[in-house]
């Protein structure tokens, strides 16, 4: 969720993903265990995607295949987008052991997505030393990309 100033990025665009996943797969009849799949296998899929990607361009300028090792490198630098499902999933598997009921593990799992940009947005801010105006308009547009996703959730159910 925090990660290296490198990782914001990639944890906004992957926390965004997350609760796209969440609210469009809310409405599953197959319970909460299916939409934490759901969530972690859209996730798992675009940060191939990317990964693949992001390969093959680096592989196009450098003017060869990468070896094993860039590779990696590659991926790891695109992992924060798979590590922003950590925190939903684990709020969507505390509904799915019945901890809490299924409307409130959905929620919590909203929740800590719009905590995530939140955060992002404060990282972001603080790593270019914005002022508190700056830093608060840098929240805002990451909990905004969030709030816009609820109120989708909240349309398709009613």
């Amino acid at each position: 969720m925090l990660g290296t100033p490198g990782s914001i990025a990639g944890t906004v665009y992957g926390t965004i993903v997350v609760l796209g996943a969440v609210t469009a797969g809310s409405e599953v009849a197959h319970g909460i265990w299916r939409l934490a799949a759901i969530v972690d296998s859209t996730v798992l899929v675009l940060w191939i995607a990317h990964v693949y990607a992001h390969g093959t361009g680096e592989a196009i300028e450098r003017g060869r295949r990468l070896d094993g090792a860039e590779l990696f490198s590659v991926a790891h630098r695109e992992l924060a987008i798979a590590l922003a499902a950590v925190g939903p999933t684990a709020a969507l598997v505390l509904g799915g052991l019945g901890v809490v009921k299924g409307s409130t593990a959905l929620w919590l799992a909203v929740a800590v997505g719009l905590a995530t940009l939140a955060v992002q947005g404060a990282r972001y801010a603080a790593l270019e030393g914005l002022g508190g105006l700056a830093t608060a308009m840098s929240i805002g547009l990451n909990l905004a990309f969030g709030l816009v996703i609820v109120a989708l959730k909240v349309f398709v159910a009613h």
